[in-house]
């Protein structure tokens, strides 16, 4: 599946130096989260930051016309941070994915054969029941 706007990853930080792995390492794994989920991504951006020992990753993405889905943590190693965030904007993207699925209209006929009970296939009385009824009939005209 080819992602349509999938060069609009932007990988930054203003005091960190990313190396040329991390860029990279960056983009292959939003790409894949983008396939996962809707396929449609629009822009997605990293930021790194660094405070003081720690790292600080903020994941900002974009799919289509849904709204920015952002996540953001701290770890003391650069991955870990961003794995982190990223997993944090995949929950949300695949919780509105689960939103618009379950927001699809009801099959009108399928309801109306749950309401009159027409889904369980009639069967036929077996000797026993129909002997058991014909007694407690008699007994009900006996006893009237």
């Amino acid at each position: 599946m080819s992602l349509e706007g999938a060069e609009n990853i932007l990988v930054q930080s203003s005091t960190v130096d990313l190396g040329e792995n991390f860029p990279e390492f960056a983009r292959t794994n939003i790409r894949r989260v983008a396939e996962k989920y809707f396929g449609r991504l629009s822009s997605a951006s990293v930021h790194i930051t660094r405070d003081g020992i720690t790292y600080r990753c903020t994941v900002n993405i974009q799919m289509g016309s849904l709204k920015t889905m952002s996540g953001e943590a701290k770890d003391k190693d650069l991955y870990t941070a961003f794995r982190a965030a990223l997993q944090k904007s995949a929950k949300q993207l695949r919780r509105s994915k689960r939103e618009l699925r379950e927001d699809k209209a009801e099959r009108v006929d399928k309801d109306m054969l749950l309401r009159e009970g027409n889904t369980a296939p009639r069967r036929e009385p077996q000797d026993e029941e129909v002997q058991a009824a014909n007694d407690e009939s008699d007994y009900r005209a006996a006893a009237e």
